[in-house]
């Protein structure tokens, strides 16, 4: 019998269905995704989902406030890239306004500060890049080009909570169809919490009620209907992230043993970017960069990439 602490799949999918308004857009995104799948699989390509960026949790039917998290995306978009050079097809479902591939690299730019016009004047003029603000964008552009041209990335966009989880939900659906080539990064920075639409406000909360009191509820795991139920031959990957070390590892083997998937990415709020370990059923692997490379701004998402190819080669394997 299913604890209360991780209950069944129909439950989950029954508390979807009733609590979590389906975006209308979601059947249609579905068949986008399992022809993306299908196409790629069929031509023997790997395909890997990677979620990126925070969700939001309106506190109001009639939204004004929400809350958030401090995720930004980069490791999802990060990630994408790095899954792309090592021959993946990638669908991104990301956050609304997070990092992006490839332009993440330019986060902080100001795009007119990036450009200049050169050769003419008014309409006839040409606009230059300038290499000084945007560094390596030629190398950058072509890259991105040629994975828009190979149809490589299929960009899928959520806002809300309830966004994300159906669409979770339908990706997983359709990168099922490809069994063991199928890869879900879950790197997205999803609420465990969340106010129901029967007991939300319809309008915005007055101040002049006094001080904000606010229940919450649990927010459904996706993680055991997707792996049990939804893409039982995929290789799936979650993240854990803590502030507090000394509860890191155990947390994650705690995930490992509840949902029964392939490895957790454990790491540390204020160590993540140069440091994570890879946590298995059997193992655990610690991906470190030193001072120097961190100065040659090496990225830690390079070394988790590498590491789950080899371990979803390895997968593919024992499945086939």
């Amino acid at each position: 019998m299913a604890s209360a602490e991780t209950p069944s799949s129909p439950i989950v999918e029954g508390r979807l269905a009733q609590e979590f308004a389906a975006p209308s857009h979601v059947e249609t995104v579905k068949g986008l995704m399992t022809e993306f799948a299908e196409r790629h699989g069929s031509a023997g390509r790997r395909v890997v989902l990677v979620t990126s960026g925070g969700t939001k949790v309106p506190l109001e039917s009639r939204t004004v406030r929400f809350l958030d998290n401090f995720s930004s995306g980069r490791r999802g978009a990060t990630s994408a890239e790095y899954f792309l050079e090592l021959g993946y097809a990638v669908v991104f479902l990301h956050r609304h306004r997070s990092l992006y591939p490839y332009t993440r690299r330019y986060a902080g730019v100001n795009l007119l500060d990036s450009l200049r016009l050169e050769d003419g004047t008014g309409t006839s003029c040409q606009v230059v890049a300038d290499e000084q603000v945007l560094p390596n964008i030629g190398p950058v552009l072509k890259r991105y080009q040629e994975v828009k041209k190979g149809g490589l990335l299929l960009p899928v966009e959520f806002s809300t909570l309830s966004e994300y989880l159906h669409l979770l939900k339908a990706a997983a659906q359709a990168l099922s169809t490809i069994g063991s080539k199928a890869m879900f990064y879950l790197a997205a920075a999803v609420s465990d919490f969340y106010i129901p639409p029967s007991e939300m406000p319809e309008h915005k909360i007055q101040s002049s009620n006094g001080p904000l009191q606010i229940s919450m509820k649990m927010v459904p795991k996706m993680l055991r209907p997707l792996v049990k139920d939804w893409a039982p031959k995929a290789f799936v990957i979650s993240f854990k992230l803590e502030t507090n070390p000394s509860i890191l590892l155990e947390r994650a083997r705690q995930a490992l043993a509840t949902y029964r998937h392939h490895a957790v990415i454990a790491n540390v709020l204020d160590t993540r970017r140069g440091y994570v370990v890879v946590v298995t059923q059997d193992d655990q692997v610690e991906l470190a960069l030193t001072e120097e490379e961190m100065r040659q701004e090496v990225e830690i998402e390079e070394r988790i990439v590498q590491n789950l190819f080899a371990a979803h080669t390895h997968f593919m394997t024992q499945q086939d």
